[in-house]
């Protein structure tokens, strides 16, 4: 079982509703497959860097999940099949990254934060 990080935007036109049952969709592909979910955060709607499909914002959401290598085939074959999907970028996360990643989350400084003066 490897580390991965996706980054799914999703077209703006989605209701909260579509937007969710997408999250859950791909989620659920996830654990069919014998992963499993470590961590997940919708960001909602951002502006995008250039227009993408003549769309200049999206809806993101970000995915952290444990799967077998060869499970990252199958989930871009859905995710390229699927018409909400504007863009998407999995990324193998190593021990470092899950590491940071967890410190994170749970709210432990890690180092990277920036100074605010007063």
């Amino acid at each position: 079982m490897n580390n991965y990080e996706l980054m799914v935007i999703f077209t703006p036109v989605l209701s909260d509703d579509e937007f969710k049952t997408e999250q859950k969709k791909f989620a659920a592909l996830v654990k069919e497959s014998g992963g499993s979910i470590v961590a997940e955060n919708a960001w909602g709607l951002k502006s995008l860097a250039y227009p993408i499909q003549k769309k200049t914002t999206g809806l993101y959401w970000v995915l952290e999940y444990s799967a077998p290598s060869d499970f990252n085939e199958k989930l871009k074959i859905q995710l390229l099949r699927d018409e909400a999907v504007l863009r998407h970028l999995c990324t193998k996360l190593d021990k470092y990254a899950v590491e940071y990643n967890a410190k994170k989350r749970s709210g432990v400084k890690t180092g990277t934060e920036k100074v605010v003066e007063a």
